[in-house]
């Protein structure tokens, strides 16, 4: 586990004094290679500015649920003279009072950066490319996940334990089925604020099957936006909106396809990011990205989650087709989840226990 220093906060001291738990902070994996005749690893690692060298039996790669970030290439990137970054580098607000920005993409970091920079004096517009989904946060926990994760889930007798272990108990095949009915109760619940939304030019959708939020999240990772209050600045046009994709830019303007220029100051591109193999790319080799192939997604074969249909996350907590490489993350619940069977799997191994393997992911895709 790596990460810079100022990021491990007071979560750091309960782990490696109540927990026993070794982590090094300010550490930065360099490189990777497997050797097959050792079954070991040699990871190349910079730790407080000395390089170190360690050789695992087994490395998981816990970088979350994406991968590299999707850093477009435009045409006149290189003659603007303005800021331009992908969302994953954007400093915060507070040196763009008064500038011109425009955030091109319209999912989760788009709208919050949007809002941080309107809020510190930023006139800001969205460019919003292709159809998003919206569901607003108090509608998400009281109709959606409020029974399993809330205070009043507690009230009830719900533990963490018990709403995971729910969760997680649904299989992928039929869980479209029921959430299509809460996406429908929030429609109906919040129909003046999608009104609004629409009204204002924003192009909104619930998923290719009417599922909502959370199928989209399994399915791509991509696509919605959990609204604590952006969406609101959408809607009475604080936030402008540009349709469309981005053509080229200039000294001083993103121009769009239909020829609308947008005059800027920064551009923050808030294009999303790949696929997890990504990372295995850059600290292994590309051989042994396409090797293991796409990370993430149902094979549901809806959009950007091409089929065929896998019944469980791609490559996710398991074995994959690189020996003693493993892939972890997701969002709160299954980090916390399944990390659980993962753990049990390297510890088995550590044993010497008999692990068989059934059936290694098919790769279907690369990215």
């Amino acid at each position: 586990m790596f990460a810079p220093k100022d990021k491990i906060g007071d979560w750091l001291e309960f782990y490696t004094r109540v927990m026993e738990v070794p982590y090094w902070g300010s550490t930065t994996c360099l490189s990777a290679s497997f050797d097959e005749e050792s079954k070991r690893w040699t990871v190349e690692v910079e730790r407080d500015g000395e390089r170190l060298t360690l050789h695992p039996e087994h490395l998981v790669l816990a970088t979350g649920m994406s991968g590299k970030p999707n850093v477009p290439e435009f045409p006149g990137m290189d003659v603007f003279r303005g800021d331009q970054h992908h969302s994953s580098a954007h400093p915060g607000p507070d040196a763009y009072a008064g500038k011109r920005a425009v955030v091109i993409g319209s999912n989760n970091s788009a709208h919050d950066i949007c809002k941080a920079l309107v809020e510190n004096g930023a006139d800001v517009t969205m460019v919003q490319r292709s159809s998003t989904h919206i569901v607003k946060s108090e509608s998400l926990m009281d109709l959606g996940l409020g029974d399993l994760y809330s205070e009043r889930a507690v009230a009830s007798g719900m533990t963490t334990e018990k709403a995971d272990l729910t969760f997680a108990s649904l299989p992928y095949r039929i869980m479209h089925e029921f959430q299509i009915p809460i996406y429908d109760a929030i429609r109906e619940r919040d129909r003046d604020f999608y009104n609004r939304l629409e009204a204002a030019g924003f192009e909104h959708d619930w998923g290719d099957d009417g599922s909502g939020l959370f199928m989209k999240y399994l399915r791509r990772g991509s696509g919605y936006y959990i609204d604590v209050g952006a969406a609101e600045l959408v809607a009475d046009g604080t936030i402008k909106l540009a349709h469309g994709d981005v053509d080229h830019l200039t000294e001083d303007a993103v121009v769009l396809g239909d020829g609308t220029e947008l005059p800027a100051d920064v551009v923050v591109y808030a294009t999303g990011y790949g696929s997890m193999n990504g990372w295995a790319a850059d600290l292994i080799g590309q051989d042994v990205a396409d090797k293991v192939g796409k990370v993430w997604g149902l094979g549901s074969d809806t959009t950007k989650d091409p089929g065929p249909w896998e019944g469980e996350q791609r490559n996710m907590w398991k074995p994959t087709q690189q020996e003693n490489l493993w892939f972890h993350g997701g969002n709160l619940h299954q980090s916390r989840h399944y990390s659980l069977y993962l753990a049990l799997q390297l510890k088995a191994r550590y044993e010497g226990m008999d692990t068989p393997v059934y059936g290694l992911q098919e790769v279907h895709h690369l990215s």
